[in-house]
């Protein structure tokens, strides 16, 4: 009898041990954030990327570690593309937007003259990008952002220029 309670015991125990030691290990996800652009009829849209932060759906913003600088995103044509992020590791989980924080240095080039571009939350809220998307534990991930400098770029009635941004997630891919 004690033989058959013994080997209950250890079934019973090697059971437990089976259904909780299969459990996956939730871990960090990597992200790669790249920028593009289509054409515009301007000779330079200047803009000055400051952090890129993700909405995590459990954590809320995080800072991802930014390559921080004043893009032209005209140059980002033809399978040209700016690293904003280059492997940022983050929680694995729902993702709901991107935000990016822009600085002061944003201008336009119009006929070879620079004008500064007005940007009215850029700088305080960011420019929020929706992404609704679940990124895998230990998967790598390259995003890449469509930021439309021609239909971002208005032109005010006294001759100023403000961003008013159009940026789309263009794709994202597991690596």
């Amino acid at each position: 009898m004690k033989t058959i309670y013994l080997m209950v015991v250890l079934v019973s125990v090697g059971m437990f041990g089976i259904s909780t030691g299969c459990k996956k290990k939730e871990g960090d996800s990597r992200v790669t954030v790249r920028m593009v652009d289509a054409p515009g009829d301007f000779q330079q849209v200047n803009v000055e990327v400051l952090q890129v932060q993700v909405h995590h759906s459990g954590q809320g913003w995080i800072n991802l570690p930014t390559v921080a600088g004043v893009y032209d995103l005209l140059t980002l044509q033809n399978d040209v593309s700016a690293t904003l992020v280059n492997a940022g590791t983050l929680p694995a989980g729902d993702l709901q937007q991107f935000r990016l924080i822009l600085g002061d240095e944003n201008t336009v080039m119009v006929d070879s003259l620079y004008f500064p571009l007005a940007t009215p939350s850029a700088q305080q809220s960011g420019l929020k990008i929706n992404l609704n998307s679940n990124f895998a534990p230990n998967t790598a991930y390259e995003v890449v952002l469509d930021f439309d400098a021609a239909k971002s770029i208005v032109t005010q009635g006294n001759g100023s220029y403000s961003l008013k941004p159009v940026i789309k997630v263009l794709s994202i891919n597991p690596l």
